[in-house]
């Protein structure tokens, strides 16, 4: 009776703690894929092709407000480091009344795309379309829908914030549906592809010899206009894999465009921004970022 009952617990808390998992593309639509562009294609080879896909964290709907985040674990563009990087983050989010969706995009090492550098941008474009045209089933806005990006995934993050150009390449009634979020928040992203690059995310997706034109065309804060979306901005002064000047490069450029916006830097903590983190002064963020993202769903 008593393993029965111990059973039925772990059951109901497995059910409670699971987060849904959702298939983003039409099926069949999902662009720069070898396999789904060919013609000869095989069932089984298909079968094997992963696609990605969205994790929904979702707070009870009484505590729910209005707004919600597509977070954008980071990786060096070659893995992607989902648990204290995007699943803390997500479940924090829910603590303060926002729908979080973790994306697990493709990566450009992926033998199977025909245009490498392309593919994280397509994904985080659709997911961001799927979720605003099912943002009523959730009951949030699809005006008040922003990305949170972490290392890597912070340069995707300002990437899909400042590219206009829609490449999902979906029709119908997805193609009036924006692309560039509401809002972002970046936890020491990478953000410049030059100087002050990190190497290993700038070689996995643009090659180990990406030309001049390239690495200015994919250094983000070159591309900073004055329809930027509003972003707040975390790193530590000694974080030694992603200098602090990628972010002080994009608020220079925000600030010279009249983005709104913010800028915190730490002393210390190195590479990371987790929720669980005890430093007296870097676990402000937490508290900086909720009042920062009210100021967002109040404008």
């Amino acid at each position: 009776m008593k393993k029965v009952f111990f059973s039925l617990i772990i059951f109901i808390f497995s059910q409670f703690s699971a987060q849904e998992k959702l298939m983003f593309w039409p099926k069949g639509e999902m662009p720069n894929s070898k396999i789904l562009a060919s013609k000869t294609k095989k069932k089984k080879i298909l079968a094997e092709l992963k696609e990605p896909e969205l994790f929904a964290f979702l707070p009870p709907i009484k505590e729910r407000n209005q707004m919600s985040v597509i977070i954008i674990p980071g990786g060096g563009y070659s893995k992607l480091t989902y648990d204290e990087g995007a699943f803390q983050i997500a479940k924090w989010m829910n603590t303060q009344g926002i729908s979080a969706f973790v994306l697990n995009y493709r990566l450009p090492t992926s033998t199977d795309l025909i245009q490498r550098e392309i593919a994280p941008l397509q994904d985080i474009q659709a997911a961001i379309k799927y979720i605003r045209k099912n943002a009523e089933q959730w009951k949030i806005s699809s005006n008040l829908l922003g990305v949170v990006g972490t290392s890597a995934g912070g340069h995707l993050a300002t990437s899909v914030s400042n590219i206009t150009k829609d490449y999902t390449e979906l029709k119908g009634d997805w193609e009036s549906i924006s692309t560039i979020p509401d809002f972002a928040v970046l936890f020491c992203p990478v953000i410049d592809f030059g100087e002050y690059a990190h190497k290993g995310s700038r070689e996995s997706l643009l090659g180990e010899n990406a030309s001049t034109e390239k690495i200015t065309e994919y250094s983000m804060q070159n591309l900073v206009t004055e329809k930027t979306p509003p972003t707040i901005l975390f790193h530590n002064q000694d974080d030694t894999a992603v200098p602090p000047m990628n972010s002080i490069l994009y608020y220079k450029a925000m600030t010279k465009n009249k983005v709104k916006g913010s800028l915190f830097i730490f002393p210390k903590g190195g590479h990371r921004f987790f929720v669980t983190d005890k430093d007296t002064l870097s676990e402000n963020w937490k508290k900086l970022c909720a009042d920062w993202l009210e100021t967002i769903s109040n404008k």
